[in-house]
């Protein structure tokens, strides 16, 4: 089996098109379909159910996925240490984060990475945590800053960067606005809430303090992105249960603590895959976020 026989394989597969796939690539379409061709015959299953619009995985293929990415990320991870050791940080980093999340600035310890590492190809993308520890566990990412979701794993572990409470945010209109200082699940039983989508670290501990106090919720708009939110709720069309910090996005806007247990809490979190598979590029930037040279 050779690695190149694996590059074409995750390329048809993410793609779900052979032209496409060898389009990126940047070989014949001829030779991408010879190449998976000479995986399946050696591996003695079909990878792929092909019709005339697209490829979709065999149960084989689905299978071989997730360990063809981790030896990908393997390789390139032992690229770049050899250039590491030459003196030289080269390759890509490729970072995954939700959006706005507690103690990491995430934009100027990127922007002080690349100025220290300016070989270095930096992609971001934003997720929900769920997805995310997917994604670094899978090797599709260096690593990931989201919340706290599972234990450590062979392929998965988890940094604590930053913890901060929840809270209520209501327009100033609203009756909570002049109730307690401190609310509970039970105050808010029969609200209609503003809320991320399900994978999100807000709406997991959200969800997690309302299933504690056994307080039914329903959340009646969902959104992904934290403009949204703010918007939805300054219309005074709901309320929402957010990480402290978010009160500092919308000044107009009233915040309420969340009184529950120690467990209602929003934890930061670095997620990386163990400390021997991790690239050069994601030490690197983990030593600046350590030190504060973000």
């Amino acid at each position: 089996m050779e690695l190149r026989h694996l590059q074409h394989f995750v390329a048809v597969a993410e793609d779900q098109h052979f032209t496409r796939a060898a389009e990126r690539l940047l070989v014949s379409q001829s030779g991408l379909s010879a190449s998976i061709r000479a995986l399946e015959k050696e591996l003695g299953t079909p990878l792929f159910v092909r019709t005339t619009r697209r490829v979709t995985l065999t149960e084989a293929g689905r299978a071989l996925l997730g360990e063809a990415e981790r030896v990908l990320a393997q390789v390139r991870s032992a690229h770049e240490a050899v250039a590491a050791v030459q003196g030289v940080l080269r390759g890509t980093l490729s970072l995954g984060t939700e959006q706005c999340i507690a103690g990491v600035p995430v934009a100027g310890l990127l922007a002080a990475f690349r100025r220290r590492h300016p070989d270095v190809e930096i992609r971001l993308r934003q997720a929900g945590s769920g997805e995310l520890a997917d994604e670094v566990a899978a090797g599709r990412l260096d690593l990931a800053f989201a919340y706290r979701i599972r234990e450590d794993t062979d392929q998965l572990r988890s940094v604590p960067l930053a913890g901060e409470p929840m809270t209520v945010l209501c327009h100033p209109g609203h009756r909570l606005a002049t109730g307690p200082a401190a609310l509970t699940p039970h105050d808010l039983a029969d609200e209609v809430f503003v809320d991320f989508h399900p994978d999100w670290g807000p709406r997991r501990v959200t969800d997690a303090a309302f299933a504690r106090a056994g307080v039914r919720r329903t959340v009646s708009l969902e959104v992904n992105d934290v403009h949204g939110l703010l918007d939805l709720i300054d219309e005074n069309l709901g309320v929402a249960v957010v990480p402290r910090h978010f009160r500092h996005k919308r000044a107009s806007l009233t915040s309420l603590p969340l009184k529950d247990s120690p467990e209602t809490a929003y934890e930061t979190v670095a997620l990386l895959p163990p400390a021997a598979a991790a690239s050069p590029a994601a030490r690197a930037l983990m030593a600046l976020l350590e030190t504060g040279s973000g």
